[in-house]
């Protein structure tokens, strides 16, 4: 196995080439969870992995409930299916709750605190209303808690880790909380080895290969409880050595063909931000590149799996103007596909035309 081969494999089991999924949430399901904090950016790393899918179906899918945004496993916003969302939180939020662990002492917040505002936020969402942000928090100041904007960021980040609140259906573009419980069906708590083998199993089947590196990097969990997850479903993967390192990966028999053309990427996708080691996707000069974003902070035009140009949008009423800015030499093929991959997301958004810079 060799960098191209890893590259190839995490395209088709990222679903990024011949998808087979055309449902939001079965997908979010099969990645097990996806990074989602620029939400437009979000919304198309599940469109680009769907059939005919759209931004308004998309966002339909995460108003019905069927997908859930929370904060989970790292520290930041992910999508993550209803029905899985319960135990990975209560896998991984002891440890992200470790991580702000200092913020909290900094900001005075400890779980006397929480407990207050957990309350309060809980009576408020109650009656299955879907409130704001500002509206949750105008409730929080008027019971005497002081919520200056860093305080109220972390008081509604630990009500998502106890599952008090998570995301309702946006108001406009005004993003809403609501109850947890409301939200989220119930189910029986796994046990924290079944937990750890589950999760483990969801990611290297959806993002294999990678090394166990990776799926701590990815999970947000330490070293130690990755390995644990990692040798309980070890025997259930194919495995191979490349450069002194452990991939697992489904067994799928031969390599997928990967087409030549220019796909675009959204920044903070799965396929750059899913691993610890990235070098399956950045040159040592791409990645390097500040124009690049490390591959995750900029979105970013992909070949054989190898970031190749970064790319930024401008939306004007009836079009997507995307700037190019290349990292590396583009292929032919893949210069004469950069039209097809710009109007496949000007579709996606409900834009007819796309003007290539």
């Amino acid at each position: 196995m060799n960098l191209a081969d890893i590259a190839a494999l995490r395209l088709a089991n990222q679903q990024i080439l011949n998808t087979r999924f055309t449902d939001p949430a079965e997908l979010v399901a099969w990645m097990g969870a996806v990074q989602a904090q620029d939400f437009a950016m979000a919304k198309w790393a599940l469109g680009m992995r769907l059939k005919k899918a759209t931004d308004t179906s998309v966002e339909q899918a995460i108003d019905a409930g069927g997908i859930i945004r929370t904060h989970i496993m790292r520290p930041t916003w992910h999508f993550v299916a209803s029905e899985d969302v319960r135990w990975i939180m209560d896998l991984t939020a002891p440890h992200v709750y470790k991580l702000a662990g200092t913020m909290y002492r900094q900001l005075k917040l400890d779980d006397a605190v929480f407990k207050v505002t957990n309350d309060l936020i809980g009576k408020l969402l109650a009656d299955g209303a879907e409130l704001t942000r500002e509206e949750v928090i105008a409730e929080v100041n008027k019971a005497g808690i002081e919520t200056d904007n860093l305080r109220a960021t972390h008081i509604m980040f630990q009500a998502e880790l106890d599952k008090i609140i998570c995301n309702g259906a946006r108001r406009g573009k005004k993003f809403t909380y609501a109850l947890f419980d409301k939200k989220v069906p119930a189910s029986a708590p796994l046990k924290r080895e079944e937990a750890l083998a589950a999760l483990a199993r969801r990611y290297f089947t959806s993002h294999g290969p990678a090394t166990v590196q990776d799926f701590a990097w990815w999970s947000g969990l330490s070293l130690t409880d990755s390995k644990l997850g990692y040798e309980a479903v070890r025997a259930e993967f194919e495995i191979a050595i490349f450069d002194g390192r452990e991939y697992l990966f489904a067994p799928m028999g031969e390599l997928p063909k990967v087409h030549g053309k220019a796909i675009l990427i959204p920044a903070f996708d799965e396929i750059t931000i899913g691993y610890a080691d990235r070098s399956a996707a950045l040159d040592d000069a791409v990645a390097q590149n500040p124009e690049s974003g490390g591959g995750i902070f900029k979105p970013v035009v992909m070949v054989k799996g190898k970031v190749v140009a970064a790319w930024r949008r401008t939306e004007k009423k009836d079009a997507v103007h995307i700037e190019l800015s290349r990292l590396s030499k583009m292929p032919a093929t893949a210069e004469n596909s950069l039209e097809t991959a710009g109007a496949a997301y000007a579709r996606f958004i409900g834009k007819k035309n796309v003007v290539l810079q």
